[in-house]
């Protein structure tokens, strides 16, 4: 570990295991083995990281959240409180099924709100937003605004969270001024 790292004194970091400078790991988490968590993270109270998962940097991970084998958070990603991750999707607890688990990739900038529920084996796109008690069963493409059971696509956010609003098949954020293309039924960038 990193010597500018803080751990609280009740989180156990089994070793070994990786843990980049600036992160801070809260109350009552538990860090397993053979995880990566990136520079400058935050991980709440009551978190688990299981081993294999890999955190890129800044990645916030709010309270009462398990992240199990088999998820990738790419940087920038903030997990809700209480949100949850599923590794397996016919789970029996009389049969071990960890040669099955499936994987799952938050793509960078991307938001799970409170309480929503991701389905393994389901990638999110980079910057998507995943509304508070949505339950993901497919692919969320970049930028998609995602609510409900189970969850829709209602809208297109900018890297910044805002909604966009698309003319004709594009959009200026109203608070960064970033630009948007709508093309195909997915968000583009448009870099001048």
């Amino acid at each position: 570990m990193e010597p500018e790292v803080f751990i609280h004194e009740s989180s156990y970091v089994d070793q070994p295991c990786e843990i980049g400078t600036g992160t801070k790991v809260w109350h009552f988490s538990h860090i397993m083995a053979n995880s990566k968590i990136g520079n400058n993270c935050n991980i709440g109270q009551n978190v688990v990281i299981s081993p294999y998962v890999i955190l890129g940097n800044n990645v916030k991970v709010q309270n009462n959240v398990s992240v199990y084998t088999g998820v990738t958070c790419e940087d920038d990603v903030f997990l809700g409180p209480s949100c949850v991750f599923t590794n397996v999707t016919n789970p029996r607890s009389h049969i071990n099924r960890k040669s099955e688990y499936k994987q799952t990739l938050v793509g960078k900038g991307a938001t799970i709100g409170a309480n929503a529920t991701i389905v393994c084996g389901h990638n999110i796109g980079k910057y998507a937003f995943v509304g508070a008690g949505a339950v993901i069963t497919k692919d969320i493409p970049d930028h998609a605004l995602v609510v409900g059971n189970p969850s829709k696509i209602v809208g297109w956010v900018c890297q910044c969270g805002e909604k966009l609003r698309f003319i004709q098949d594009q959009a200026i954020c109203l608070k960064c001024k970033f630009e948007y293309i709508l093309i195909d039924g997915q968000i583009r960038e448009v870099l001048i």
